[in-house]
């Protein structure tokens, strides 16, 4: 139950946190001379952070000559990744809330339905935690790459004592800090509904038989032995008063010395 319940929500959270984020820093470069000066150097990036892409134009302190730059590195491919995983999580966990509501008989029916849900929970599971770490490793390289210190760093005029180079505004990154801590998220609640779709399959009813098999057979090799021994007990009681029985005759049968003694006296 709490699958369904969840799963659809973090995996929302997840993507809209990630592929809907847009973000910019704001800097400024106060030339010698005031003219050249550009106090207010927009850069805009965002979601799917192809940051080699996105360029700016500063002044160079030098006459109206202005230099054109770009932001460095490429988190594309692990935020692509990331949201990829998040739309077909949600999108699977729509239709498995469905089945297990509206088709439960089906769900059930020759034992296929909680086969494919445990096959496909363990691949989701691995997919969140490949997509969940490769998304932090890029959002820590794109974090980097737009951070107002190194920007500035990427400016000639900046590198010149007299002009005054400063960050107006840093990006704002909360929103893709959620989206990582909701893809582990994910990645638990799948990974802890392994066990449970794992009790639908026949693989474990099959595995608690096997283990019950050997118990009952331990259990009636005890109670034949006690049987065996029980019997064996009452065999030898049986034996004993049978040989004690001719003894007692025999004693019994001692006083006719006696007596024909006398008779013969």
């Amino acid at each position: 139950m709490c699958m369904v319940i969840f799963a659809p929500l973090f995996a929302i959270f997840a993507f809209a946190t990630c592929g809907g984020y847009s973000g910019g820093l704001r800097l400024s470069v106060d030339c010698v001379n005031k003219t050249e000066s550009n106090l207010s150097i927009d850069i805009a990036f965002a979601y799917p952070f192809r940051l080699h892409q996105v360029t700016f134009e500063v002044p160079t302190c030098e006459g109206k000559e202005r230099q054109k730059l770009a932001l460095v590195g490429d988190s594309s491919s692990s935020a692509e990744f990331f949201v990829t995983v998040a739309v077909f999580a949600f999108l699977y966990s729509l239709a498995a809330t469905v089945v297990y509501i509206f088709f439960q008989n089906k769900y059930r029916e020759n034992n296929r339905g909680p086969l494919i849900d445990f096959i496909v929970t363990v691949v989701f599971s691995f997919l969140w935690l490949v997509g969940s770490s490769a998304w932090a490793k890029g959002l820590s390289d794109v974090k980097v790459a737009t951070d107002p210190k190194e920007v500035l760093l990427l400016m000639s005029a900046c590198k010149q004592p007299s002009n005054k180079c400063m960050a107006v505004h840093s990006p704002v990154m909360s929103s893709l800090n959620t989206s990582v801590v909701f893809g582990f998220l994910n990645f638990i609640l799948w990974a802890g509904n392994i066990w449970f779709v794992f009790k639908e399959t026949g693989w474990h009813s099959s595995g608690q038989r096997y283990l019950s098999d050997p118990m009952e057979k331990h259990s009636s090799s005890y109670n034949q032995g006690a049987y065996n021994q029980d019997s064996y007990g009452s065999s030898a009681g049986y034996s004993q008063q049978a040989s004690l029985g001719p003894s007692s005759t025999e004693f019994g049968q001692q006083p006719s010395g006696p007596t024909s003694f006398n008779n013969q006296i």
